[in-house]
């Protein structure tokens, strides 16, 4: 085959690709696991959006089919409107084993005029208390915006609209989310007792249903897994990331704008970081915490 030939097969291939990935609607890659009663969407093969609803009888939730190890895994949000004091919408991750590993995005019911705030959270081998807590820049109801975790060998980022609000880094010595892969899950549930200034703010069940609307779900930069026991296929999953755009390059570590970002978003943005919750930590400082900020 000619060079010109086959750089047009492969050319045709890659389009054929990412046509695909773009056409796939949600129920291909997620299901109903929680609260089918709150869960809208066009239909079984042509959704591409889901909204996800919360009554005084449940809330609902959507997963992953398979698990993952590493990837770039991201979602467009429209968070509840109006009064949504003690309501959460959250687009997490986590394993399933009893020391799980989990990344958490976690928007917190709203009192109308009050400022957004958007919780993050990681969990690694069952720990969390790794809580970091910013008033968002814009109003996550008013419109679509991109929230994304980007998860390879060396760190995992936070991002929103691709900008990075925190990081996690992969330390000599200190556990990491590693050889777990995990879930991908986006939820609306009852966090009345802490969401809304610490609990202080409670539902108003006479607004409901508190709705969210999550659309271009994307999982498709990512290693999928089978058989989350397979020691061989989680060994292919980083050979596969150190040869992705995830994995590799610049994902490594934070290029100079996202340095800009996260001081950008500590000092204008942050509101509780658990790293100055010494006190929690019985006076010590963890380790990771000198590296969470640049």
């Amino acid at each position: 085959m000619g060079k010109m030939n086959l750089a047009l097969l492969v050319l045709c291939f890659s389009a054929l690709f990412a046509a695909a990935a773009e056409a796939s609607g949600i129920w291909d890659d997620f299901y109903v696991f929680n609260g089918p009663v709150n869960v809208k969407s066009p239909g079984p093969k042509v959704g591409k959006t889901v909204v996800l609803g919360l009554t005084n009888q449940t809330g609902a939730t959507i997963a992953s089919y398979s698990p993952y190890l590493f990837g770039r895994f991201s979602t467009k949000i429209k968070t509840v409107k109006g009064y949504s004091a003690g309501t959460v919408t959250s687009f997490h991750m986590a394993s399933n084993r009893t020391n799980w590993s989990e990344l958490d995005f976690e928007f917190l019911g709203n009192v109308t005029g009050q400022p957004y705030s958007l919780q993050t959270n990681v969990f690694v081998e069952g720990h969390g208390n790794r809580e970091q807590r910013i008033n968002l820049w814009f109003d996550p109801s008013a419109a679509y915006h991109e929230y994304a975790f980007l998860w390879n060998q060396k760190q995992v980022l936070f991002l929103v609209d691709n900008i990075a609000i925190r990081v996690f880094k992969n330390l000599k010595g200190n556990p990491f989310l590693d050889y777990q892969p995990m879930y991908v899950y986006g939820s609306e549930w009852d966090g009345e007792s802490w969401a809304t200034r610490g609990g202080l703010d409670k539902i108003n069940w006479a607004y409901a249903p508190f709705e969210a609307s999550f659309t271009a779900i994307n999982t498709h930069n990512a290693c999928k897994v089978t058989d989350p026991q397979n020691i061989t296929q989680l060994d292919a999953c980083y050979a596969q990331a150190s040869i992705s755009t995830y994995g590799q390059g610049v994902n490594l570590s934070l290029t100079r704008k996202q340095v800009h970002d996260l001081r950008w978003i500590r000092r204008k943005f942050l509101t509780y970081d658990y790293c100055e919750m010494v006190v929690k930590f019985a006076g010590k400082v963890l380790p990771e915490c000198r590296q969470n900020w640049p």
